[in-house]
């Protein structure tokens, strides 16, 4: 079986006001407390275009590669449910702001970091669309609520290129892919600016449009998973959806062409509700909304006021560095390899807080990246933080690290201060290492001592060691690092030791 997997990306664009209306973006208002006469399609209201919507979408047509239609239209969609008041949404079905870009993106191969793979999935197009309200249902009272806030209020809205529209090979085919292209597309519009892209805040939300056939022979009948809200769920959910399709026709059952929903408690998609019928959108130009007209720099009229038109050259001018160019710099800039600039990319802030703790630290960037990556990001993944509510600042931990680089404290003991700066007592990690008492022994006459005690006491190790197993040392190492409570050198401890074994 092959799967063909298509997405359509509906992302919120990062603006003070809505698509077409001045009423404010915030979320978790209480609700209808952010509507406007346009908003509730009160008589007589008309759409007004923000300026920062356009610029946005252009902004993110240009970093996904699209060609930027210098004239796109606006059109009306046509159904009927509770929220969404006028019976009709202003998108743009006929001439878009921008068509035929690219998404690169990177998967893993086997689950391994250090082997990855570069794939793209081709974008048909991004268009501007206004969203609909909300309906909250409550069952208890058998009611159901509307919430207008979120009406109007999504600005961007993101096409995946899929192979049920346009004859071609499929994008994707798996939950892994969809889910590495929804988290690089996130990535690219948190760099844009052009939306936060918080899935948790419906600020990004996904359709998966799944379906499966046999190798040579025409797509089959696709269901789209619906309004998923998690990119860990997107995949389970395209997974569960290939798998329940291959099995439903190998047991002589159909694909119905069906809206479905992820159910993350079950694991499973349901139904939702079937697409046999084509409903019928009734498109028509918008009748209100004049066509939206951008400039490049050769087209750009003389004398025209740069604040009333859209410069698509001025945009692409200030296109800042995207993810892949960011990790290519990380890369090349500290030596570190290729998986680590994903990781550092990967959480908000990460990248900022590794830079600064490198600035402040004579340790090499590629011992600092691991104590970021294996200790701190643990400790804020542990406690259910993000980078910028870390207890341990960049300056503290570079403060740390350089007592470690100077052989003033061992890795050991480093991890012990890191655990009590944790607390967020206000101590400096020097006075930690006072505190507790876990400076390095310095005096390599005790040291010397206490090897020769743990040399005394393993007969059966010292016997293996000269026998050839080398690999029993470490073994020895570890005992005296015990008897130390992490206050010896383990590299000096290694030397005194095979020292003494070779008496």
């Amino acid at each position: 079986w092959v799967p063909v997997v298509g997405l359509e990306i509906h992302a919120q664009i990062s603006s003070n006001s809505k698509l077409f209306s001045g009423s404010q973006v915030q979320f978790a208002a209480p609700p209808n407390s952010l509507v406007s006469f346009f908003d509730a399609s009160l008589p007589g209201t008309l759409p007004v275009l923000n300026r920062r919507c356009v610029e946005a979408a252009v902004m993110t047509g240009l970093a996904l590669n699209c060609s930027i239609n210098k004239k796109s239209l606006f059109d009306r969609k046509h159904y009927f449910y509770a929220d969404l008041p006028a019976g009709y949404q202003i998108t743009q079905q006929r001439v878009p702001i921008a068509v035929n870009g690219s998404l690169s993106y990177n998967l893993c191969v086997d689950n391994k970091m250090s082997q990855m793979v570069t794939k793209t999935v081709r974008i048909k197009q991004i268009q501007l669309e206004q969203d609909s309200g909300k309906s909250l249902h409550d069952d208890t009272r058998s009611q159901t609520l509307v919430d207008l806030n979120r009406a109007g209020r999504l600005g961007l809205f993101s096409y995946f290129s899929s192979p049920f529209c346009v004859v071609m090979e499929p994008d994707m085919c798996c939950g892994e892919e969809a889910a590495a292209a929804v988290r690089e597309l996130q990535l690219i519009l948190q760099t844009l600016g052009s939306s936060q892209a918080v899935m948790a805040e419906g600020q990004l939300r996904v359709d998966a449009n799944v379906s499966v056939h046999h190798p040579g022979e025409p797509y089959g009948v696709r269901t789209e998973v619906k309004n998923i809200n998690s990119i860990r769920f997107l995949a389970k959910a395209v997974d569960y959806e290939i798998q329940r399709q291959i099995e439903e026709l190998e047991n002589g059952g159909t694909i119905l062409n069906e809206t479905r929903a992820f159910d993350a408690k079950l694991g499973c998609t349901v139904p939702m509700r079937d697409k046999e019928g084509k409903q019928d959108y009734r498109f028509m130009p918008e009748p209100n909304l004049p066509p939206l007209i951008l400039y490049d720099a050769k087209s750009l009229p003389a004398n025209m006021n740069h604040q009333q038109v859209v410069n698509i050259d001025w945009i692409h001018e200030r296109l800042p560095d995207l993810p892949s160019v960011k990790r290519a710099k990380l890369v090349e800039r500290y030596g570190i390899l290729p998986e680590h600039s994903f990781a550092l990319l990967n959480e908000d802030g990460l990248t900022e807080f590794f830079e600064n703790v490198v600035k402040q630290t004579q340790m090499k960037p590629k011992k600092v990246i691991g104590w970021i990556l294996n200790v701190l990001l643990s400790y804020l993944k542990q406690h259910s933080l993000t980078v910028k509510e870390s207890p341990v600042s960049s300056f503290i931990l570079a403060d740390l690290l350089n007592l470690l680089e100077k052989k003033e404290i061992s890795s050991t003991a480093a991890k012990q201060v890191l655990a009590e700066l944790w607390k967020g007592e206000g101590k400096t990690p020097l006075e930690i290492v006072k505190e507790k008492k876990l400076e390095l022994i310095q005096d390599q006459k005790e040291l010397d001592q206490i090897c020769q005690a743990v040399i005394d006491g393993q007969e059966n190790e010292v016997m293996a060691i000269k026998a050839g197993n080398l690999k029993v040392l470490n073994k020895l190492i570890g005992l005296v690092q015990r008897e130390t409570q992490g206050r010896s050198n383990p590299v000096l401890v290694k030397q005194l030791l095979e020292k003494k074994l070779s008496e």
